[in-house]
């Protein structure tokens, strides 16, 4: 080979360079350009390589397609492998699913379909596919898919959700920073229950088969779960930091099969020190408001793949959402106008109940045809840390409710006062030496704070129009599912 160094390399010999051979091994130094990258170039180019995964493979009497996609956008680049080309010999192995190293010329496409595709100059398959490939057919029904949860990330719906997935938790972590909150990492394993959150899952060394056991023998010298809510510890950091949130998984033992629910989901919470629950509402629509706009403002083709193929009306109602002023709506005055709007519930409404999601519903699509927050709920239904109004009979607690949904997130104004925190646990059948620490915040320089909980999976379901829970966790786990 004719010496390289002070040459000017013509293309050929500058992809004959790109290949050096170490200790007998064909080590490539052409850099990898990701799929999202190479649709969005801005002008052809005679030196690329790609690698990924075959969605399609059709073939003619003297080249080949591939289409290959990297998991980076929804998009994937078209291939065209001419025969002849070095690794042609084996394009008929690269069947879908097959994972493939391409280089080559990145071109305009001749075709309408894409603008840009690559002329290969060599192909390799770095992984091949075994014929019994589960996702072969271009179609598949989500109760299939979530049986090989490992695999339908390679599918277009799957990808789109979880690269929204990682978008929305951007979009959380900016709102926060960007109004000087604090992120705090609060524990998954407590000996906090969070009275009234949930039932908990345990965490124990102990031989569940052996008798008399004794939790002063436990790792831990004590019952312990895993958390159902980071809420009372980032009580104590708003109390230092002055805002706080926390973004973390959280764990539920109820053998509840709805779509809605999981054992296993991840909770954004903050707390804000200095706080009332008028502060507390409208830190909530500030902050759906700007999730939901980051997702509107999204061009890689996730979000209107959600709109054409999951549901055609989710720009609207996201719009709608981010346009207007949430309506602000006491759970008293809500009872009232369901009790005389006419319409016909499942379960008749009547003050003191628990709201379900069709009156939920009803507030936010049909009576005010606007997003909702309920506040100041009867006492008697919510947890036993809300603050009590004067008449003795409300909490100052919040629901944001939402079309499509319903309640989307729940929060309060706490209770700061000693007294009437130690008389709502001893009501609950707490015993307050279990929670020191909690009542320390209000011996300790107690001020008015307040914070909210989203379900980030429900918060997914909303943006992206999917109906179920188990479709936006990347494993999903609920009862009798633990599998991958």
């Amino acid at each position: 080979m004719t010496p390289l160094h002070g040459l000017t390399l013509n293309n050929e010999w500058r992809r004959a360079a790109l290949s050096l051979t170490r200790f007998g091994a064909i080590v490539t130094c052409m850099k990898r350009t990701l799929v999202k990258h190479v649709l969005e170039a801005g002008k052809a180019t005679d030196c690329i390589c790609v690698e990924g995964w075959v969605r399609t493979r059709r073939d003619a009497k003297m080249f080949s397609f591939l289409e290959v996609n990297d998991g980076t956008s929804l998009a994937s680049i078209q291939v065209v492998v001419d025969r002849g080309v070095p690794g042609y010999e084996h394009i008929s192995q690269m069947g879908t699913g097959a994972a493939v190293r391409v280089e080559g010329i990145l071109v305009e496409s001749p075709g309408g379909r894409q603008k840009w595709e690559i002329r290969a100059t060599k192909v390799e398959e770095v992984g091949t596919v075994d014929a019994d490939y589960p996702l072969q057919k271009k179609h598949h029904s989500p109760e299939f898919l979530r049986t090989v949860a490992h695999l339908r990330p390679r599918t277009n719906l799957y990808g789109a959700i979880f690269r929204m997935r990682s978008r929305v938790a951007a979009a959380v972590h900016r709102f926060f920073l960007e109004r000087d909150f604090v992120w705090v990492h609060t524990p998954i394993i407590t000996a906090s229950d969070c009275e009234g959150a949930g039932e908990m899952f345990r965490v124990t060394t102990l031989d569940p088969l052996a008798e008399n056991k004794s939790y002063e023998n436990d790792f831990f010298g004590q019952q312990t779960g895993l958390t159902v809510s980071g809420q009372l510890e980032g009580e104590a950091f708003a109390s230092a930091l002055s805002r706080i949130y926390t973004f973390g998984p959280t764990f539920r033992a109820e053998n509840s099969n709805t779509p809605r629910h999981a054992a296993e989901f991840w909770m954004i919470e903050p707390e804000v020190a200095f706080c009332d629950l008028e502060g507390d509402m409208q830190l909530a629509e500030d902050f759906l408001k700007y999730v939901l706009k980051d997702v509107l403002s999204d061009t890689s083709g996730d979000f209107d793949f959600f709109c054409r193929f999951v549901d055609s009306t989710l720009k609207e109602r996201l719009e709608a959402v981010c346009d207007g002023s949430f309506v602000r709506c006491s759970y008293t005055e809500a009872i009232k106008l369901m009790q005389n709007s006419g319409e016909r519930f499942e379960f008749v409404p009547h003050w003191g109940m628990d709201l379900q999601t069709e009156h939920e519903r009803f507030l936010a699509e049909k009576h005010f045809k606007a997003p909702v927050i309920v506040y100041d709920y009867p006492r008697e239904i919510k947890a036993f840390y809300m603050r009590r109004n004067d008449d003795d009979r409300t909490v100052r607690a919040m629901d944001v409710l939402v079309a499509g949904v319903g309640e989307l997130m729940g929060g309060s104004q706490r209770e700061e006062r000693i007294d009437l925190l130690s008389e709502a646990m001893r009501r609950a059948g707490m015993r307050e030496e279990n929670y020191g620490h909690y009542l320390d915040l209000r011996r300790f320089g107690s001020v008015p704070h307040s914070g909210f909980g989203v379900g980030f999976e429900r918060l997914l379901m909303f943006v992206t129009g999917v109906q179920n829970i188990r479709d936006v966790l990347p494993y999903p786990r609920t009862p009798r599912s633990c599998g991958s």
